[in-house]
């Protein structure tokens, strides 16, 4: 089980069409990434990163993905996990979160 934080649930909305990518690296480590659309069309995205024991490492959440189709946010942002699940956490931002 992941513990999420706050940035997870001040972003959660189960009623918008979303597409997920679930996936559990070698040393255990979960990865979360999930990219939706807003109700105004905007493609948005959360990043998140769970040590084997469910602990939070990393959470991102990005309100805009500016001219990012879903399928495009969520392949870069599972790049950006997997660079936080091995230890690249200088991994540069394209955005505010």
């Amino acid at each position: 089980m992941n513990y999420r934080g706050d940035l997870f649930w001040d972003w959660a909305d189960p009623s918008l069409h979303h597409r997920h990518h679930d996936e559990i690296l070698d040393d255990g480590t979960k990865i979360d990434v999930q990219t939706r659309l807003s109700r105004t069309g905007e493609t948005q995205l959360f990043i998140g990163v769970y040590a084997k024991s469910g602990a939070r490492l990393v959470e991102e959440a990005y309100q805009t993905r500016p001219n990012e189709t879903m399928t495009r946010a969520l392949a870069w942002g599972v790049g950006r996990a997997r660079a936080f699940a091995i230890g690249e956490n200088s991994v540069p931002s394209l955005q505010t979160a």
